[in-house]
């Protein structure tokens, strides 16, 4: 009987921390998303906030893809952002010049649950572009990731410095 309530203890504290845990991968990618108030530049690091997301074992410790200047990272099930589920994370940044044009930030990709006026409000707060709806699959094909979502409602949120300066 103790080794059954010291189990269910157990099991309860890693739910819990669980928990904790996804809520902070998520505040740590809201923060690099939102802008300092007053100025066109990022509160937080996409590098950083996707660190933790590798760390946590919700994307590979590579890329699925980078294509030009951005990379790719698929997200395990699990990961929420603003309430929907959030199924891809991208970050734009140059390593190595290839050409015009590059756009430092990040994005993300939603598989949506009910209404996409948060991730509107977001979007307008924090001079971010929101499209929606986008069709997952011909955005993967279109930077040759070779996976399939099934069909359903997804929206992308785009928070580049070309979407704070437009």
């Amino acid at each position: 009987m103790k080794q059954a309530i010291v189990f269910m203890l157990l099991a309860a504290s890693s739910t819990l921390a669980h928990a904790g845990n996804a809520q902070q991968l998520e505040t740590g990618l809201i923060h690099a998303l939102q802008l300092k108030p007053g100025t066109s530049e990022r509160s937080g690091y996409s590098g950083k906030a996707i660190q933790a997301y590798k760390q946590a074992g919700l994307v590979g410790k590579k890329p699925n893809q980078r294509f030009d200047y951005t990379d790719y990272y698929l997200v395990a099930k699990g990961a929420s952002f603003l309430g929907h589920d959030l199924v891809l994370i991208e970050e734009e940044y140059i390593s190595q010049y290839i050409g015009c044009c590059v756009s430092p930030g990040a994005g993300v990709t939603v598989k949506v649950n009910g209404s996409t006026k948060n991730l509107a409000a977001f979007a307008e707060a924090n001079r971010c572009t929101l499209t929606d709806p986008v069709d997952l699959n011909h955005a993967l094909r279109d930077v040759a990731i070779q996976a399939r979502f099934p069909n359903a409602h997804y929206a992308s949120l785009s928070c580049r410095e070309r979407d704070a300066n437009f």
